[in-house]
């Protein structure tokens, strides 16, 4: 089995770095949902109407993008055009587009609000658009808490109150898990933060963890132990890899969620009516209630050989009508200023559910805290979330003790940070 994955992965590295033809665009794309599907016939239209270029979509994994892509960008390789959640950390491997699209000012005025999140520090490169703004937040089984008779804890709810009420559920209801979140740094930092945590020194850089992080990423570990969080989630990878726990909703075993409004699209496809779930935002902690804002960025690489063609295929996928089609076909909250400004964004799903999802994202992005917002284009940020998800994984693990796990996440982004030569 590893043999196979590892020649997987050689194939992928050495497809995704040959030498491109003239008029080749190569996309490397991951989905979340059902966003592969309305991109690669979006694609097709492009090359419908631009039959000089062609377009090859490369549909892949998240893990792909995540854990070769940045191999391959630091060898001078790679795709001309990529999918990507590590934005603001690989910034130095995006293609300046200003140069290159045909009009700067639309890009400027429609996706100016994210462009720090994509450029390297004190640019005003244009690297690429988000093709979705996302927030985190939770998803409640609502038939497995009725089947209980527990109610929903409400808007204020704190992370102890959906810990003991998905408790009651779990055990109610003979179902293998309380709650789960995502092992993924970024899911994590939303309690973090609402425990107070603050990740940005006075200097701009790493601060060490300070006490709201400990607080919480301490519970956390002994919620893994006591069954209140799925352990399975975060010991069943290495490292800092990335693992969802939507599967373990999606079949009906998971009272609680910790994810984001990405999976709104894949719960509706995969849920269909098999259960009741509603959003719920992010629960509590004492110092604030607050999801993580993100997303998904498509960049486009300075080491493609077709730049022209490349810039053709931004400017006509950064359209209004596109961006629009693309949210509404996605059920992706769109991250282009006048598509948002005009509203009437027709969600193409008779879902309720998803639709009252949506909704509930919407409101809750209006408590976003101020530290949140900073740190989508904060260049540590990616560290930070590495680090935490390697070594609160090592400790579920039962490898390490809490406090060693906090000195090593130290000492890993310290190292990160003299390796950059700050």
């Amino acid at each position: 089995m590893k043999m196979k994955s590892l020649l997987a992965g050689t194939t992928l590295a050495l497809l995704m770095s040959t030498a491109a033809h003239a008029g080749d665009v190569r996309i490397m794309w991951y989905s979340d949902g059902v966003e592969g599907e309305v991109m690669k016939d979006l694609v097709g239209r492009f090359m419908k109407e631009n039959p000089g270029i062609n377009v090859i979509l490369d549909n892949v994994s998240y893990g792909v993008v995540r854990e070769q892509l940045p191999v391959q960008l630091e060898a001078g390789n790679g795709p001309d055009i990529a999918r990507v959640a590590q934005i603001k950390d690989n910034a130095r491997h995006w293609l300046d587009l200003r140069p290159l699209v045909k009009d700067p000012k639309y890009w400027d005025d429609n996706f100016g609000a994210q462009a720090d999140w994509m450029r390297p520090d004190g640019s005003n490169q244009i690297s690429g658009f988000m093709t979705q703004i996302t927030l985190t937040g939770g998803f409640a089984n609502k038939t497995l808490f009725d089947q209980a008779g527990v109610e929903i804890p409400g808007p204020k709810a704190t992370w102890e109150e959906w810990a003991a009420a998905a408790k009651k559920v779990k055990e109610s209801q003979q179902v293998s898990f309380a709650m789960a979140i995502d092992r993924s740094g970024h899911r994590i930092t939303a309690p973090l933060l609402s425990y107070g945590a603050n990740y940005i020194g006075k200097d701009g850089k790493p601060a060490p963890l300070d006490k709201g992080a400990k607080d919480f990423l301490t519970k956390f570990v002994d919620w893994n132990q006591d069954g209140s969080f799925s352990k399975d989630v975060w010991v069943s990878a290495a490292g800092n890899t990335y693992r969802a726990a939507a599967e373990d909703f999606i079949n009906g075993q998971l009272p609680f969620y910790y994810s984001g409004s990405w999976q709104v699209a894949n719960l509706a496809t995969k849920i269909g009516t098999n259960f009741d779930w509603v959003a719920t935002g992010s629960p509590c902690g004492p110092a604030t209630c607050t999801g993580m804002p993100g997303g998904a960025a498509l960049v486009a690489i300075k080491y493609t050989k077709n730049p022209k063609e490349v810039a053709q295929f931004m400017d006509w996928f950064a359209r209004e009508e596109i961006v629009k089609e693309f949210s509404e076909r996605t059920l992706f909250l769109p991250g282009h200023k006048a598509v948002v400004a005009k509203g009437g964004l027709d969600f193409k799903t008779d879902n309720a559910l998803a639709k009252a999802a949506l909704t509930k994202f919407v409101d809750a992005s209006k408590t976003t805290s101020e530290t949140a917002l900073k740190l989508p284009a904060w260049r540590w940020s990616d560290t930070f979330y590495a680090a935490i998800v390697t070594r609160v994984g090592q400790t579920i693990a039962g490898e390490l003790k809490v406090d060693d796990a906090f000195a090593r996440i130290d000492a890993d982004i310290a190292q990160k940070v003299k390796d950059a030569g700050q």
